[in-house]
C-alpha cells in the first residue's frame, strides 16, 4: 500500500459533511446533463454551481441586500391609517346623556354607536447620524456576505485540487503495483523452470510464490483506495453514489514536477490582496467602527415630525353622519425633540462594548494574516522539499532498476538466490514510491501555490 505523506489527509470533515448535504438534497442532476468526462476544472465548475454550502451563502447574500433596502427605507416617513367602529351596549341605563370620549350625545336607545377615522404620519429628521450608519453598516453586511461566497468557493476548490491529485497519485500507484505484480509472476515462472532442472530448491520456489501473493494483494489494496478516492470525489461534488464517473488521467512529466517556484513573499502580498477572508477581516473593523458611532448616537438628541388627519362620528347626535364628519375634522402637526439625560448608563457600556469589538476585530485580522503566511509557507517549504527528493529519487529509481536488472539476469543463471533477488525488488519498488511521493506532493503544492497567487491550476 502506498502512501502519500499530506495527500493522505483528506478534509473528511467537508466530506462528511457532503455525504449528510447528498442525502437531504432530495435532488439530483440527470445524468444526461453531466459531463462525459470530468477533469480538474469540469470539477471545479460543477461544485462551484451545485454544492451546498456555496448556494445557501448566495441566498444569504442575496437576504443581506434587503436588509439595505430597509435601512434606506428608515429615511422615509412613516404612514398609518386607522378605523374604529364600536356598539356599546348599555342595558341598565336610562335614557339620557351618553359622555363618549369627547362626544356628548343623546340617545333613546340603549346601544350606542361611534367610529373614529384617521391617518397618521411621522418622519423622523435627525437621530445622531445613527440611520446613515446603519445603512453604512449593512452594506458592510451585504460585501462580507458576498465575501463568504467566494470563501467557501475557494474552500472547495481547494479541496478538489487535493483530492484529484490524491486520485492521480492512487491511478499511478496502482499501474507501478500492477507492473511490479507482473515481475513477480515472470520471476516465479522462472524459479520453477530452475527447480525442475534441479538448480533452485522448493523453499525458494515458495518464497517467490508467496511474493506474487502479497503483490497481488497490493495491486488489489491499491484498487481499492482508488476506488474509493473517486468516491469521495462525487461525495464532495454531491453526485449520486451510482453514478459512474469517468476521470480525465492527464499524464504529468518533470516539468510538471519542477516548475519554477515563486518567493514566499510575492506569493503572500499577492494573497493579502484576494484573500476574501483578509478583506472581510477589514471590514469587520470597518464595521466595529460604525457601531462605536452608531452606538454614540444615543448620546444626541433626536427630532422628528408628526401629522395626522381624522375626523369621527356617534349616533344620538343632532348632526348627519356626513355633518358630523364635516364638524369633527380635524388636522394636527407637531415636532418631537427627545434629549437623553439619563439611560442607566446603557449608552456608554455599549460604546465601550464596540470598541472592544473593535480590538477584537483587529486581533482577528492580524490573526488571518499570520495564519495565511503559515499556509503559504508550508506549501513553499513542501514544493521545494518535494522537488529536490524527486531529483533525488529519479536518481535512485535508475540506479535501483539497474541493480536489479544485474540480480535478476544473475538469479536467471543461478548466480544469485532468492533472497539477493527480493531484496533487490523491494529496494525498488521502494524507490518507486519515494518517486510517487515526491512527484505529487511536489505537484499538488505548486498547483496550491498558484491557486493562493489568484492563478489558474493546470493540470
Amino acid at each position: 500500500m502506498i502512501h502519500l505523506k499530506r495527500l493522505t489527509v483528506i478534509t473528511l470533515c467537508l466530506v462528511g459533511c457532503s455525504r449528510l448535504s447528498a442525502q437531504s438534497a432530495g435532488e439530483a442532476q440527470p445524468a444526461d446533463t453531466l459531463p462525459r468526462q470530468w477533469n480538474l476544472q469540469t470539477c471545479i465548475d460543477y461544485a462551484l454551481q451545485h454544492n451546498i454550502t456555496i448556494r445557501r451563502n448566495r441566498i444569504n447574500a442575496e437576504s443581506t441586500e434587503e436588509d439595505v433596502k430597509t435601512a434606506k427605507a428608515e429615511w422615509l416617513p412613516s404612514l398609518n391609517g386607522s378605523l374604529s367602529q364600536r356598539v356599546v351596549n348599555r342595558p341598565n341605563s336610562n335614557t339620557g346623556t351618553i359622555i363618549s370620549g369627547d362626544n356628548i350625545t343623546t340617545s333613546q336607545s340603549k346601544t350606542s354607536y361611534n367610529g373614529s377615522y384617521g391617518i397618521d404620519a411621522s418622519w423622523t429628521l435627525f437621530n445622531g447620524g445613527s440611520r446613515i450608519n446603519t445603512i453604512k453598516q449593512q452594506k458592510l453586511n451585504n460585501r462580507m456576505a458576498q465575501l463568504a461566497v467566494t470563501e467557501s468557493e475557494n474552500s472547495i476548490q481547494e479541496n478538489i485540487i487535493q483530492l484529484y491529485m490524491q486520485i492521480l497519485y492512487a491511478d499511478e500507484a496502482v499501474k507501478v503495483n500492477r507492473s511490479t505484480l507482473e515481475v513477480s509472476r515472470a520471476e516465479y515462472e522462472r524459479a520453477k523452470q530452475l527447480y525442475d532442472a534441479g538448480s533452485l530448491s522448493i523453499a525458494d520456489v515458495a518464497q517467490l510464490e508467496a511474493q506474487v501473493s502479497n503483490d497481488n494483494y497490493q495491486v488489489v489494496t491499491s484498487e481499492a483506495t482508488l476506488q474509493d478516492y473517486k468516491l469521495q470525489l462525487k461525495q464532495l461534488l454531491e453526485l449520486d453514489g451510482m453514478y459512474e464517473m469517468s476521470l480525465d488521467i492527464p499524464q504529468l512529466d518533470n516539468s510538471d514536477v519542477l516548475a519554477p517556484l515563486p518567493q514566499k513573499e510575492d506569493i503572500y502580498h499577492a494573497a493579502l490582496a484576494l484573500r476574501p477572508e483578509i478583506e472581510s477581516g477589514k471590514l469587520n473593523i470597518e464595521a466595529a467602527d460604525l457601531d462605536i458611532k452608531v452606538a454614540r448616537s444615543g448620546y444626541i438628541p433626536s427630532i422628528s415630525l408628526t401629522a395626522g388627519i381624522g375626523s369621527s362620528n356617534a349616533n344620538g347626535n343632532d348632526f348627519t353622519f356626513s355633518e358630523q364628519i364635516k364638524q369633527n375634522w380635524n388636522n394636527s402637526l407637531g415636532v418631537t425633540l427627545s434629549i437623553p439625560l439619563f439611560d442607566r448608563r446603557q449608552t456608554k457600556s455599549q460604546v465601550n462594548k464596540a470598541k472592544l469589538q473593535k480590538q477584537t476585530s483587529q486581533l482577528d485580522l492580524l490573526d488571518q494574516q499570520k495564519e495565511l503566511y503559515r499556509t503559504i509557507e508550508s506549501y513553499w517549504l513542501d514544493a521545494y522539499s518535494a522537488q529536490k527528493q524527486y531529483e533525488a529519487a529519479v536518481q535512485q529509481v535508475n540506479s535501483t532498476q539497474t541493480s536489479y536488472n544485474l540480480v535478476s539476469e544473475q538469479f536467471n543463471l543461478g548466480m544469485k538466490n532468492t533472497v539477493e533477488l527480493l531484496t533487490e525488488k523491494n529496494n525498488l519498488l521502494s524507490a518507486q514510491q519515494q518517486l510517487l511521493q515526491a512527484k505529487y506532493m511536489a505537484i499538488l503544492n505548486t498547483q496550491l501555490l498558484r491557486f493562493y497567487q489568484g492563478q489558474s491550476v493546470e493540470l
